[in-house]
């Protein structure tokens, strides 16, 4: 018997067109397998209604076309569902797909579904929001804010806003609670880590795994100019939390408190947190297609 899919299209993530995405789909999906329904989102959190009715209807997946805040917005309708999320990346970062080994490329893809199997992954808490891939305040949560800012998408103008945020960023305080963790420290960048990496192949918790039950957090502290391109070259080359300037615990449970409400970002998606915030992990809670190993 077939499997019934449906393709969830954000029409706004990454920069390429997605009108021709439908046909593609037909194209390069395995009509003996799936039988399909593709759908193109109108609002934000239209994927979450979306892919609700797509559970409530018997579908056995739902896949998330674009970014990682595409893959929060259908994902949070399927934690603890019989339903798997697949993803085609289009987005901007697309750090869950890239951890999951989903190829960049749409065609292959959506070739890689034909050969998949779903597993079980973990996602991740905070203040009771799901996120998938990562989530976390300082530096990357003033970034998001002002990405999301900007009208131009695409990783030259993330890039853009990085450099130009470093000049006025400021580090804050805060207070991390745990079990066997009691931490004050003055961070630059504080990220609460399921998957291993922001996006873009840039690995700011290495180590992470989105199947251990365990949120790997990842403090950086104030460092000097001269430091960057250490720095961004550690970033992509899996090493940073090997860096003088990066500390990095793991927990299924924390709490931060800081000095003062400010931004915060889950999977990119910036939004303004308060002083206390929990963040927790729950296992195994996300069925998630992935390339079938044989």
């Amino acid at each position: 018997m077939k499997k019934k899919i449906a393709f969830i299209i954000n029409p706004i993530s990454g920069t390429g067109k997605k009108l021709e995405l439908p046909v593609l789909i037909q194209q390069e999906l395995d009509a003996r397998l799936f039988e399909p329904e593709i759908i193109f989102t109108e609002y934000r959190g239209h994927g979450t209604e979306l892919a609700k009715e797509f559970v409530e209807k018997g579908f056995q997946i739902v896949v998330a076309v674009g970014g990682d805040g595409t893959v929060n917005e259908i994902g949070k309708s399927l934690i603890h569902t019989k339903t798997s999320l697949g993803i085609i990346p289009i987005g901007s970062g697309n750090g869950l797909a890239r951890h999951l080994g989903i190829p960049m490329n749409t065609k292959k893809a959506i070739q890689q579904l034909n050969a998949s199997e779903s597993i079980f992954m973990d996602y991740g808490l905070v203040n009771n929001r799901p996120f998938f891939c990562t989530c976390g305040t300082g530096f990357d949560a003033y970034v998001s804010t002002e990405f999301a800012k900007g009208k131009k998408r695409g990783i030259m103008s993330y890039i853009e806003k990085v450099i130009t945020g470093y000049f006025t960023y400021k580090s804050q305080n805060y207070h991390l609670k745990g079990e066997g963790i009691d931490l004050t420290v003055k961070a630059f960048v504080l990220t609460f880590a399921n998957a291993s990496q922001w996006g873009n192949n840039a690995y700011i918790a290495p180590q992470a795994s989105v199947q251990d039950g365990k949120i790997d957090i990842s403090i950086m502290s104030n460092f000097p100019i001269i430091a960057i391109p250490t720095l961004a070259l550690q970033l992509f080359a899996k090493t940073i939390d090997k860096d003088l300037f990066m500390t990095t615990l793991r927990s299924d449970s924390i709490m931060l408190i800081r000095d003062e409400s400010g931004p915060f970002h889950y999977d990119g998606e910036p939004y303004v947190e308060g002083k206390e915030i929990e963040i927790k992990t729950i296992a195994d809670g996300l069925k998630v297609m992935v390339k079938k190993r044989y």
